[in-house]
């Protein structure tokens, strides 16, 4: 039975890291118009307008703040070192967002943020799930965890590329996850996770609706984001180990899978077009406008449209995964990545088969000039 005085707690929580996002971005919007923290329309933005960048110290100061104020008051045990990891995730978000660093500083950065989680606080996947029957050692586990998050901070900022797509589909997975630490008794990711939903609600409203106060999240909110959503994947996964399964009031054989389900935005998305970069002979980190959302919008559809249609997505995924919970770890898996392909490429599907028709009306409208030509003696 839930705890009504936790519900109290993490519904207080949203509500405190909200208020807190909703009154200081618009200070944040003074200063970046003053300084001009502005992100430019390019032939690389989808922006039309220089739009203040800084909505992402907005989101981590809300978090922050309330994140500190819960765990001195309720003195729950905290994610070992989450606090100045994700101060150094902050440092190199705002310092892209203002002065921008190069793609290799970034990468560093991430690298030390994830090593003081999983090195110093020891949050790391001890357990594969019985996934071809490996069993990882500590430098295996070590690696893995390394890879996993630091792909899952990625994929966060290279879906961050339309109006609300990022914060959305950051508030469905931390829901998503958040529900189940819930039903089990953990309190601490459901608290942690409200604080996460609450900043994101806020930043939205300026973001999405606002017509005078626009403001993105830039490289410091979708880091940020990125990196809170993959300590809680983690922790999801661990929580899901063999060992752990016997205390637990809902178990999953399947939670790898089940992970890749809720996340499968910035998971699907950044393994398609990683793919078709280097098929083409291309890093995968060059930028260009292959992006799911990139699609979508070439497709006619608006940023609102685009965001919520791939929200739906999203949730359907996230269904479908919690279905599959106990059929093991390949199936899902497999599901989840064959589905997830499949899905991904329609809007790229959909521009093929509108090009090929535009190029069979050219070629048909020539054909019909030339006839008319013909027939009137005009050669």
């Amino acid at each position: 039975m839930l705890n009504y005085t936790v519900l109290l707690q993490i519904f207080f929580a949203g509500m405190i890291t909200f208020i807190i996002v909703f009154i200081t971005i618009p200070a944040i919007l003074r200063v970046a118009y003053s300084k001009n923290f502005f992100d430019e329309p390019n032939r690389r933005r989808v922006n039309k307008i220089k739009t203040p960048i800084l909505g992402g110290m907005g989101i981590f100061l809300g978090i922050l703040f309330t994140y500190l104020f819960y765990l001195d008051l309720f003195d729950y045990h905290s994610v070992p070192f989450l606090i100045p990891a994700l101060l150094i995730i902050f440092a190199i978000g705002i310092k892209d967002d203002i002065f921008a660093t190069t793609p290799i500083m970034k990468f560093i950065g991430q690298m030390l943020a994830v090593l003081i989680i999983i090195g110093f606080g020891d949050l790391r996947i001890t357990d594969f799930h019985g996934f071809f029957a490996i069993k990882p050692d500590y430098f295996l586990s070590l690696f893995v965890t390394l890879i996993l998050m630091i792909y899952i901070i990625n994929g966060f900022n290279l879906i961050d590329g339309i109006d609300g797509l990022a914060a959305i589909t950051g508030i469905i997975t931390t829901i998503s996850f958040s529900v189940w630490f819930l039903i089990n008794g953990e309190y601490l990711i459901p608290i942690l996770g409200a604080t996460i939903v609450g900043a994101l609600l806020a930043f939205l409203y300026y973001n999405l609706f606002s017509k005078s106060q626009k403001i993105f999240m830039g490289d410091t909110g979708s880091l940020i984001l990125g990196f809170l959503i993959s300590v809680i994947a983690i922790k999801f996964m661990e929580m899901n180990a063999f060992a752990n399964r016997p205390y637990l009031k809902y178990q999953m054989t399947a939670a790898p899978a089940v992970a890749m389900g809720i996340m499968i935005v910035p998971v699907i998305d950044t393994l398609r077009v990683f793919f078709r970069r280097i098929a083409r002979g291309k890093s995968p980190f060059a930028a260009d406008k292959t992006h799911i959302h990139h699609r979508l919008l070439s497709l006619g559809f608006s940023h609102a449209q685009t965001t919520f249609m791939i929200a739906g997505v999203n949730i359907m995924f996230v269904i479908l995964s919690y279905f599959m919970k106990d059929f093991g770890v390949i199936f899902p898996l497999a599901i989840n990545l064959t589905v997830g392909l499949i899905v991904f490429n329609i809007p790229s599907f959909a521009i093929r088969m509108k090009k090929k028709k535009m190029r069979a009306q050219k070629s048909e409208n020539q054909t019909s000039f030339k006839e008319f030509l013909n027939k009137n003696n005009f050669e």
